[in-house]
């Protein structure tokens, strides 16, 4: 049962859609914000969940974002909440059909369909002229032969998985003809012109539409057939023109998709032209990128999000980084890992914060065409860019994986 608070007021109530182990922060943040917390948390993480950070946790039967819906809408039934956060991809929907129906703070539950449907993003934003590849959307892989041949190299992405998985680039003429028989039953799936240039996220805290802060990060990925992330440098500064660019086109999507309130993840490359538009997300950026904009910038990003879920305006946000964060992803050939070494001597240098890997020895090593194959993180803070560099150059060459 909770109590009221010395003042004799009830405490909000905030209910967390998702939790897993990047979300816990968010749980952290409305303990210390003294809020009463209800989370909703999947059968995979349910035997882990933090029971001691929430009064209450509903569990799903299924990983389908109409579980997760169904789950956030017993939830509201049981008791409306005073703010609600969808945490990832699966839980976006169900949280913004809530957060429409009790009038509370949110993106909006056209932004949240838009977000989840990489069709329906290219349909907008064609329709608002903002700048994108030119692409197909087919419902199987057959359809696009002739389309794919006349404009390789082209890329290949289902509408709504996350973490780069079935996103694979193809080259030329015998690429087409294996990535025909290999993926013919799958679909539906958009087809689109590769574009050339380095990849970018912006990273925004929006409140009725108005920016109130917003980071630009840098990635490093994998090289071509796949683009899964290696490596995320927060605090990127653009020079002119392309800072103006970034600036028009960032507030383009917004408009777009008709976004309120809540934290936005866009992905974007840089090309001659400009910056061209990948996707868009209305929910907490994975990798633990929310951890090293904090750090980045000095501040809590999960409490911002916790603050504007409430309808609270958060405290003075920052506009110039005061660190250098980033997030690091060791890797390995496939394989089975024999040892890993240097994990003391990584947690030991000044700029290393945490290091948290997923697999040890006996554990199997996928190739790596997904984020979900990745070995675990290295979260570095530097006090300058150049001591970044240096402290991802030596996690590289310390951190060893020997397999199989």
């Amino acid at each position: 049962m909770t109590m009221p608070d010395e003042a004799g007021a009830t405490p909000p109530d905030l209910l967390l859609v998702g939790v897993g182990t990047m979300g816990r922060p968010y749980l952290t943040a409305a303990a210390r914000l003294g809020l009463r917390v209800r989370a909703i948390e999947s059968d995979a993480a349910w035997d882990s969940r933090p029971t001691q950070l929430a009064e209450r946790f509903y569990r799903v039967g299924g990983h389908h974002e109409e579980a997760w819906a169904r789950t956030v809408a017993e939830a509201v039934a049981d008791r409306r909440p005073d703010g609600i956060v969808g945490f990832a991809e699966p839980q976006v929907i169900g949280a913004a059909l809530a957060q429409e129906l009790s009038g509370l703070p949110g993106p909006s539950l056209h932004a949240a369909v838009i977000s989840r449907n990489k069709a329906l993003q290219r349909a907008l934003f064609g329709a608002h002229g903002l700048p994108q590849p030119e692409y197909l959307h087919v419902g199987r892989i057959a359809e696009a032969r002739e389309w794919m041949t006349a404009r390789l190299p082209v890329v290949v992405k289902p509408l709504t998985l996350a973490g780069s998985e079935g996103v694979e680039l193809v080259r030329g003429p015998a690429d087409v003809e294996e990535i025909l028989v290999r993926r013919a039953a799958e679909g539906p799936l958009l087809v689109e012109e590769a574009i050339e240039g380095p990849e970018y996220s912006w990273e925004a805290l929006v409140r009725d539409g108005e920016v109130l802060f917003e980071n630009v990060t840098r990635k490093e990925t994998t090289r071509p057939p796949y683009f899964v992330e290696l490596a995320h440098y927060c605090g990127h500064v653009f020079d002119e023109p392309a800072a103006g660019q970034v600036h028009a086109v960032t507030r383009g999507v917004l408009r777009a998709v008709g976004m309120r309130t809540g934290l936005v993840h866009l992905e974007f490359r840089m090309a001659d032209r400009g910056p061209v538009l990948m996707e868009v997300a209305v929910r907490t950026p994975g990798d633990y990128l929310p951890d090293a904009i904090g750090l980045s910038y000095g501040f809590d990003l999960y409490e911002a999000v916790v603050r504007l879920s409430l309808g609270r305006t958060p405290p003075e946000l920052p506009h110039e980084p005061v660190s250098w964060a980033a997030t690091v992803f060791p890797t390995a050939p496939p394989g089975t890992i024999r040892a890993i070494t240097g994990v003391r001597e990584t947690e030991d240098h000044p700029a290393v914060v945490r290091v948290r890997l997923r697999k040890g020895p006996g554990d199997r090593v996928l190739p790596l065409t997904a984020s979900a194959h990745r070995m675990g993180h290295v979260l570095i803070d530097a006090p300058t860019p150049a001591e970044r560099e240096d402290a991802v150059k030596f996690v590289r060459e310390t951190l060893r994986i020997s397999v199989t």
